[in-house]
């Protein structure tokens, strides 16, 4: 099995060097298949090592020594177990698709070789940080996507605005991964060890703020790249970027690192609850904070970006009250209908020639029937309405909530339920039904390529049917993860509880319908709504973004001009220019020595030669004072 395991691995690095070889030469199609195939490849070897690991085995293989000085030993190691192949499945899976698609939505872009290279680096950096079995690897990975991300958000760094948000998400996350590092720190210098196996097995023996400080510093981390406040402001301008890079960080790499980190290292905070209480509050407070960011927003992509941190925030709820296995798989599910989302608003966009106000769209059913279809099912998974795969794996995190007592948590996400069905169907009513606004602007839209909607498929499948994975993947992961399952015990309530959830989001997509489905106007910021306190505070990211740019941005602007003008120009430089004109000054003062005439230079010869005789003389006669005195 060590083969399929490499294979998984590896091919997607084989991709991304392949297409870089034509990254600096113009568009070369064979690029995009063959960083497809690989990919594909790599799908079918974590295909056949979950079928492995479900009859109940692990792969752990070593390829080789990396780092051995003194009792520190860190393997090139990987682990192919019961949580690591279900995120192989998800990232390749999902790679898979959007590779495909990517042929298309890219195929007017001269960047097309060096995106295809960039997007499979994208995916081995994923790869690594899942499957390694030690945190060292893991960090290697996660560096991996750090990179790869500002690659990608930055892609067409010809707009100031995408090579500000490259650098954003890229510096927000490095503040984050600071804290891993540190935690990282602490666990090697108090157990000897990055290895999963030995730290896990020795973490229960250290005293108990050593391992709330490694459990604080590891979720610090996970909050950079899962964009939790509030280190979340990257996440939406990264929408900056291609819109398969979108779907690709949203769905099955970077952000869900952070949800992965959490569950993975769940022997830690088993032993910390009160640090999962504030993971799962956090998280709580964060799904609510999203989806009321997403409900007055007019920008496609960003919609979809804030529904991406509000369901993380469910991620991390389940994670924080301990329930992993049912955050991994909300991540599972969540993944394959946010995917699908983002790769129809990608076709959406095509269309309508990059525009991204769906305010200025409208009736877009009648020309695009087949992105319609799939967005709208992708919206009835994310709303959580059966039997789509978004009911089963958000029911589970609501019932953990109920389960555990924890009534103000389950209010939170049972109501921020209902505006995740309000905004995505607002979403779709705006862009598929009511007027055809988009004629107001000269825009002939147009369906995308076949190809494209066909790579598209089984997402939609998926969306629809992994909620019946459910048992199979109790069964799998609970071998590793903590097999505790939460049910409500009184049948009355428990449907009770169900129907009336399905209720709530069921009137709010009407509501969303309602409202928008019949929309002919073109808002222009003169409404009373759009006039409201409330409006410009959502509207405004409940002004977070002007906030940072007025504690940090413009103080350390500030300080770097004070720096430059005050020490680097008048100290720094000054002293350099200094020493630099001194030696000039020098050099045009003593070139005469060399003027070729040799009276000039014999005189010169017979100075220096009584200076030598000078400093020999006082070196001696200093040299036996000193003598004398000693003796």
């Amino acid at each position: 099995m060590e083969i399929y395991l490499y294979i998984a691995l590896f091919a997607p690095l084989v991709g991304s060097l392949f297409a870089a070889l034509f990254g600096a030469t113009p568009k070369t199609m064979l690029t995009g298949i063959v960083a497809s195939g690989l990919l594909f490849l790599s799908l079918v070897s974590s295909a056949i090592l979950l079928n492995y690991v479900m009859m109940g085995h692990t792969v752990h293989v070593e390829m080789m020594t990396w780092i051995a000085t003194g009792d520190l030993y860190i393997p090139y190691g990987f682990v192919v177990d019961q949580v690591s192949v279900v995120m192989m499945m998800v990232v390749t899976i999902v790679s898979t698709v959007v590779h495909v698609y990517s042929i298309g939505y890219m195929d007017h872009d001269k960047g097309f070789n060096r995106f295809f290279s960039y997007l499979s680096a994208f995916v081995f950096s994923m790869m690594v940080l899942v499957m390694s079995d030690n945190f060292a690897g893991l960090f290697i990975g996660w560096e991996g996507v750090g990179l790869c991300s500002w690659l990608l958000i930055g892609f067409w760094y010809h707009k100031e605005s995408a090579t500000w948000a490259a650098n954003e998400a890229f510096i927000m996350n490095r503040i984050a991964d600071l804290a891993m590092l540190i935690g990282i720190f602490i666990i090697y210098w108090n157990i000897g060890s990055l290895q999963y196996d030995v730290v896990f097995a020795e973490i229960a023996n250290l005293p108990m703020p050593i391992i709330t400080w490694i459990g604080i510093f590891l979720f610090i981390g996970a909050m950079g790249k899962s964009a939790q406040f509030p280190l979340h402001t990257w996440l939406a301008d990264a929408m900056e970027g291609p819109t398969p890079v979108s779907a690709l960080i949203h769905a099955a790499t970077m952000v869900t690192a952070g949800v992965y980190l959490v569950v993975r290292a769940n022997p830690v905070y088993d032993l910390i609850p009160d640090v999962g209480l504030f993971i799962a509050s956090l998280g709580a407070f964060v799904a609510i904070f999203a989806a009321s960011m997403a409900l007055v927003n007019r920008d496609m992509k960003r919609i979809i970006a804030y529904s991406t941190l509000s369901q993380l925030g469910y991620m991390f709820v389940a994670a924080g009250l301990g329930a992993y296995w049912v955050a991994l798989f909300h991540l599972m599910a969540h993944a394959f209908f946010k995917a699908l989302l983002f790769l129809g608003a990608g076709n959406v966009m095509h269309a309508m020639h990059n525009e991204l106000d769906p305010f200025k769209m409208g009736g877009l059913r009648k020309v695009m029937k087949g992105t319609f279809i799939m967005m709208t099912l992708a919206s009835v998974a994310l709303a959580g309405i059966y039997p789509f795969a978004g009911f089963f794996s958000k029911d589970l995190i609501l019932e953990a909530a109920f389960v555990e007592n924890h009534y103000i948590i389950y209010a939170v996400l049972l109501f921020t339920a209902g505006l995740t069905a309000f905004y995505s169907f607002r979403l779709v009513a705006l862009i598929f039904h009511g007027e055809e606004r988009y004629k107001l602007f000269g825009i002939h839209p147009h369906e995308a390529y076949k190809f494209m909607l066909v790579a598209m498929a089984p997402l939609l499948i998926l969306a629809i049917i992994a909620g019946s994975f459910k048992l199979s993947y109790f069964e799998l992961v609970t071998n590793l993860l903590p097999a505790v399952e939460y049910h409500i015990h009184h049948p009355m309530t428990y449907w009770m509880i169900t129907i009336g959830t399905q209720l709530f989001v069921i009137l709010a997509v009407l509501l969303a319908y309602k409202k928008y489905a019949s929309w002919s106007s073109v808002p222009d910021g003169t409404s009373k709504l759009e006039n409201c306190f409330c409006y410009k505070l959502l509207s405004n990211q409940y002004y977070i973004p002007k906030l940072y740019e007025e504690l940090f941005s413009k103080p350390y602007r500030e300080l770097s001009r004070i720096a430059w003008k005050q020490i680097d120009l008048k100290i720094v430089d000054a002293t350099v220019d200094g020493i630099a004109n001194l030696i000039y000054q020098t050099g045009e003062k003593t070139h005469t020595m060399q003027n070729g005439n040799l009276s000039s230079m014999l005189r010169w010869m017979v100075i220096g030669l009584v200076v030598l005789l000078v400093l020999a003389v006082a070196f001696t006669v200093g040299y036996n004072a000193v003598t004398m005195r000693a003796m």
